[in-house]
């Protein structure tokens, strides 16, 4: 696995994933003018375990709250992604069918259809999410969980590294949470992944996937779907809901983990709000702050178009963008009101 992973065409090909939409920019840039030298350092690297992480660039992002998003320098981008190649078919085999985020051929779209789904077939859903989930990410539980499908020591050996790579970014983003049996050292016990690289995304679902097996095999839900931290679980009675929220909260406890208060049992006809949607049985509408969120996208975009900050061809993609994904919800009004009011004005000659 571990040669697998250091071949030149796999470092090849995690190049091209990592640079997929980012050419232009200085850091990918910088790495394609002497790319065949390059790889080559980055190889002989890793081949001797000389590779090091770099160091993280943290911003905040406000949509749909307020973030702490910490990107890995283009570099250790590659690695994750040459690391991601060789790792995930291996884990892939293990996740159940209803987990939706970061999987080829999933997605929110699917979530939502499957959402609908279950909601069509049951009276009740218990919605819940996790407490700032990837600052809550314990190493040790996760680096074991990933040498349970790891037998390469090497392999192992750059998955830890990346990981303690992440210790400490997300200290600020989170609220100590102590748990039974808890002494003064757990305060010390490594934690949380940056928001923003591609190997937190994938170990997210490596973290949930025994919680996943636990809901489908031991409390036996058959309707249950997971997004990321956005799990709810289907059924047509309340007393089996509750049931299964005190048997998940101690099971998300093994894992140093917690949902938000104020998770219960609800009606599926009053609406399940999930990935910016709201669904119910027979119809979907979008959320309202997704509405005002575009509207000022677009009063940005245009601005920028006016002082040829950005073309045409891009302002006319970041639309189309946004009428693809919510063409998914019954918004033909809506979208219809939304273009009638969206006026680009002529754009004037540069200075």
């Amino acid at each position: 696995m571990f040669n697998q992973l250091c071949s030149w065409d796999n470092l090849t090909l995690a190049y091209q994933r990592a640079a997929k939409g980012r050419r232009a920019r200085w850091a990918a840039g910088a790495i394609e003018y002497q790319l065949e030298d390059n790889l080559l350092d980055l190889q002989n690297e890793l081949r001797t375990r000389s590779y090091r992480p770099g160091a993280y660039h943290s911003f905040y992002i406000h949509e749909p709250k307020r973030r702490l998003i910490s990107a890995a320098p283009f570099r250790d981008r590659v690695v994750h992604h040459a690391l991601c190649n060789v790792i995930e078919p291996v884990f892939e085999r293990s996740f159940i069918f209803d987990s939706y985020a970061n999987r080829v051929g999933k997605g929110t779209h699917r979530a939502l259809d499957r959402c609908q789904q279950f909601a069509r077939r049951y009276r009740y859903v218990l919605q819940c999410d996790v407490k700032q989930f990837f600052p809550s990410l314990d190493h040790a539980i996760l680096c074991a969980t990933l040498a349970r499908k790891i037998e390469n020591a090497d392999v192992q050996h750059l998955s830890d590294q990346i990981i303690a790579s992440g210790t400490g970014v997300l200290d600020n983003a989170y609220d100590r949470v102590w748990f039974a049996g808890d002494d003064l050292l757990a305060a010390l016990r490594p934690r949380g992944l940056p928001i923003g690289n591609l190997t937190s995304q994938f170990w997210a679902n490596c973290y949930l996937n025994p919680f996943d097996h636990f809901i489908k095999r031991e409390l036996g839900c058959t309707a249950f779907l997971r997004y990321v931290d956005d799990f709810m679980l289907f059924a047509d009675d309340k007393p089996t809901l509750w049931a299964w929220h005190a048997a998940i909260v101690g099971r998300l406890a093994q894992l140093r983990l917690t949902i938000h208060d104020g998770a219960q049992p609800r009606p599926v006809e009053e609406g399940i709000p999930f990935l910016g949607f709201v669904v119910w049985p027979h119809h979907r509408r979008l959320k309202g702050r997704k509405v005002v969120h575009f509207r000022q996208r677009m009063c940005k975009a245009i601005n920028a178009y006016m002082a040829h900050a950005i073309e045409l061809p891009s302002l006319t993609a970041s639309v189309q963008g946004w009428l693809n994904h919510v063409r998914y919800a019954n918004t033909r009004a809506l979208q219809r009101k939304l273009l009638a009011h969206l006026r680009i004005p002529k754009q004037h000659p540069p200075p």
